[in-house]
């Protein structure tokens, strides 16, 4: 019997032991619950801003027209954005007697890798008043880079296969983007505020002014309505 007693009254301590520790633990849990929260969302604010460059907005649209083959490499992109030029580095090359991408779009101050991946030789040219290029015959898989600095329109040649063509939009800012083939475009990051929308497109022009509004970690829906540039 005591031996019995004994046993259950080191037993009865060690319950209480363990309900005054976690008794303590949620004491503790509910006094430091503020500073968890207030920690999480600053870390979830840091994160926004990180990954998302201070939660800028997001433009999603699609291309409205008659002419639905038409819809695919239209150049979508802002006027009025002041906000500082971030430059970039893309390449276009020639493939089966192709310029690929067909459409490029670039902030002003960006360079374009020229590069043949064709067995015959290729002389990549415009005449473009933005920007005149000339690169001559060179060998295969040997990259040629060419700096655009004039916004406009760069058409691109070949001197050695008069079938191809390519065009270059040199943009005022880095928020634009080429459409899918089915029209649908994203320019990302882009500051809040109003801005008015153009667009280029071999065969259409843009139909009236378009304008889209632009709120800090928001995605705002456009349609841009084209038509045939004879009408």
């Amino acid at each position: 019997m005591v031996t019995m007693f004994s046993v259950d009254i080191v037993l009865s301590d060690v319950e209480s032991n363990y309900m005054l520790t976690n008794k303590f633990k949620e004491t503790d849990m509910v006094k430091s619950t503020p500073w968890f929260i207030k920690t999480v969302l600053f870390l979830s604010s840091f994160g926004c801003i990180a990954s998302n460059a201070y939660c800028n907005g997001t433009i999603t649209g699609t291309i409205e027209t008659d002419l639905a083959k038409y819809k695919g490499d239209t150049v979508v992109y802002l006027e009025g954005v002041n906000e500082q030029v971030t430059p970039q580095h893309k390449s276009i090359d020639q493939k089966s007697l192709t310029f690929i991408p067909k459409v490029t779009t670039i902030p002003v101050g960006s360079t374009v890798d020229f590069t043949n991946n064709d067995k015959v030789y290729h002389n990549v040219n415009s005449t473009s008043e933005s920007k005149k290029i000339s690169l001559d015959t060179y060998d295969p898989g040997v990259p040629k880079p060419i700096t655009f600095n004039k916004p406009g329109v760069v058409q691109l040649l070949c001197k050695v296969h008069p079938e191809m063509s390519g065009w270059v939009v040199v943009t005022e800012n880095q928020y634009a983007a080429v459409t899918e083939h089915d029209g649908k475009f994203t320019i990302p990051n882009v500051p809040d505020g109003t801005y008015q929308i153009a667009t280029w497109n071999e065969k259409l022009k843009l139909k009236g002014k378009t304008t889209v509004t632009v709120a800090e970690g928001k995605t705002v829906p456009v349609v841009i309505k084209l038509s045939d540039t004879t009408s």
